[in-house]
């Protein structure tokens, strides 16, 4: 069986080192090739990945180096598993798996503690303007009156939470420390002892976004949610007010954001995650208003306790699969044979 790993590239840094980079592929190589099996690794998402495919059975990609697999691209494979590195399958698309006989699988839980971890970091550097404070003392400077002019405590603030699952609820949790006060919207509202030891309140997201000082998005990429913070939605938010996403790009209509900081509505954006992935040296939010942003590119589910866990979920996968053994029910997301 030939199995495609496809990740990020190693870095030229000499401790850079990482399980899940292209390089060394999770551990998984001795594994597979002491069982006869061939891997194939690669950073390569364009036409060199597409001849490897021809005659590949599974595919292993990650969110954070995404390959994007249409009805198109999967109708000149052979695949049978697609297998995702992480949480959030929205690269490949699941009517087009479904109809080519595709399992999609990925591996749940895997870095949900590490994005939350990541959404109090990102909310905690807007809302204390770390950013440019930081790069005063890079730079030599000592103007401590700019770099605190815009800074705040998050204690008092409202939080508004988009998305109360595993991610939310866990970033709920941590935030309960800080004496905000905190509304979340859901598709599914949770009970009231849930709500109760989270701490949040469940509000329409109109309200949500009309209260809030600081919106935390933690839903997936899905009908509905793709550019659900557009230009109406974003001048609805209070002024002033901080947003951030770790969730996926796609859901923050990327022009309008510019707009936004550079009008000075909102007060900062921290996202983690881009359209597309990754993000090209020219995409705007690379270059947004200074003092009112604090990105990162898409490694908040990368630490390296995520990796180990991603990992063994992915080995999980592939043992069940070489097996002839469905893959686990809790991993699927696209199941042909339902």
């Amino acid at each position: 069986m030939k199995v495609v790993y496809v990740s990020y590239p190693p870095s030229d840094a000499a401790e850079a080192d990482v399980p899940a980079s292209a390089d060394n592929a999770l551990g998984l190589r001795e594994h597979l090739t002491s069982r006869g099996h061939e891997l194939v690794t690669t950073s390569d998402t364009g036409d060199g990945l597409d001849e490897e495919l021809t005659d590949a059975e599974v595919l292993i990609t990650t969110p954070f180096w995404p390959v994007y697999l249409d009805g198109d691209r999967l109708a000149k494979t052979s695949l049978k598993l697609v297998v995702t590195a992480g949480i959030g399958s929205d690269h490949t698309d699941p009517e087009a798996a479904q109809q080519h006989g595709v399992t999609v699988a990925e591996v749940t839980g895997s870095n949900v503690v590490s994005v939350a971890e990541h959404n109090v970091l990102q909310i905690l550097a807007l809302v204390r303007n770390f950013v440019p404070a930081h790069e005063e003392a890079r730079n030599g400077g000592w103007d401590v009156a700019k770099v605190v002019a815009p800074s705040h405590d998050l204690e008092g603030k409202t939080v508004g939470i988009v998305g109360l699952g595993a991610i939310g609820a866990r970033t709920a949790l941590r935030l309960k420390g800080f004496d905000v006060e905190m509304l979340y919207y859901a598709n599914h509202r949770r009970s009231a002892g849930e709500e109760a030891s989270l701490g949040v309140r469940y509000a329409r997201l109109d309200t949500l976004v009309e209260r809030c000082d600081v919106i935390c998005l933690a839903l997936p990429l899905m009908e509905g949610s793709q550019a659900l913070f557009g230009p109406e939605r974003l001048r609805a938010m209070k002024p002033g007010s901080w947003l951030v996403n770790t969730a996926r790009g796609a859901i923050v209509d990327r022009d309008a954001l510019v707009e936004a900081l550079e009008s000075g509505h909102l007060a900062g954006y921290a996202g983690d995650t881009w359209y597309p992935q990754p993000a090209p040296a020219d995409h705007p939010w690379r270059s947004l208003p200074a003092g009112s942003e604090a990105m990162t590119i898409h490694c908040s589910g990368m630490t390296l306790e995520a990796q180990d866990r991603i990992a063994e979920g992915v080995r999980e996968m592939l043992d069940a699969h070489l097996d002839g053994r469905p893959v686990p029910a809790d991993f699927l997301v696209v199941d042909p044979a339902a």
